[in-house]
């Protein structure tokens, strides 16, 4: 079995930026060594973390930033007539392929209650989510993940983070961002806004017991489109 106690340096904590209107981020996560943090994972080099105020990206640049990206997702979510449109099921989740920002991947999500997403990452994309309807939970790593070449991993003590995502809440993340997102309500259906850059190449699923992480499938974009 490897071990994330070898595989992945760690550096001094950073206290990460935060977007307005999320929810607020512990200090002291853990970081990549030589790697800036945007929440529980690296943001991407050259991207622009998230401030008050929109960031615009360079003439000669194409890329969305993670500001824009949640610039889009909040702006989308705050869409009372786009949200009323998804089709909600009373047992399985629902989407709708959105129109992202700079060519981004979108999508709206609806979440029956008591289902989630597994673990699962988002190889090099980086991206945002914002909870339009009811609330959601998310679980994360604050560690990044080796990208290639293993089945089993045991993590170090300490790399667990919660949020509690409301209504109106949400958050960005760093490429490899490893998470699970649930609607642990009982009764209420929670509908959510999802942008990534660039778009999804893979998914990997993993499963986890205790400490132990383990990759049990990758998908790519012909499996959920």
């Amino acid at each position: 079995m490897s071990s994330l106690s070898s595989a992945v340096p760690t550096a001094a904590p950073v206290t990460p930026p935060v977007p307005a209107g999320a929810p607020g981020v512990p200090a002291g996560v853990p970081a990549t060594a030589g790697a800036p943090v945007l929440g529980d994972a690296p943001v991407p080099a050259g991207v622009p973390a998230p401030s008050g105020e929109p960031t615009a990206a360079p003439a000669s640049a194409v890329a969305p930033t993670l500001a824009e990206l949640m610039d889009f997702v909040r702006g989308a979510a705050r869409d009372e007539a786009l949200i009323a449109s998804l089709p909600l099921d009373p047992e399985e989740r629902t989407w709708v392929r959105l129109d992202g920002p700079g060519g981004s991947e979108a999508w709206l999500i609806g979440w029956p209650p008591g289902t989630g997403t597994g673990w699962h990452d988002h190889a090099d994309s980086f991206g945002a989510f914002t909870t339009a309807a009811g609330a959601l939970t998310e679980h994360s790593l604050a560690v990044r993940l080796p990208t290639d070449g293993w089945r089993t991993l045991e993590l170090k003590d300490g790399v667990d983070r919660t949020r509690e995502l409301a209504t109106g809440q949400g958050r960005a993340f760093g490429q490899n961002h490893v998470h699970e997102v649930l609607n642990e309500s009982g009764t209420a259906h929670a509908v959510s806004v999802h942008a990534y850059y660039p778009p999804l190449p893979r998914i990997r699923r993993f499963s986890r017991t205790g400490p132990v992480l383990r990759l049990e499938q990758t998908e790519r974009p012909e499996d959920w489109q």
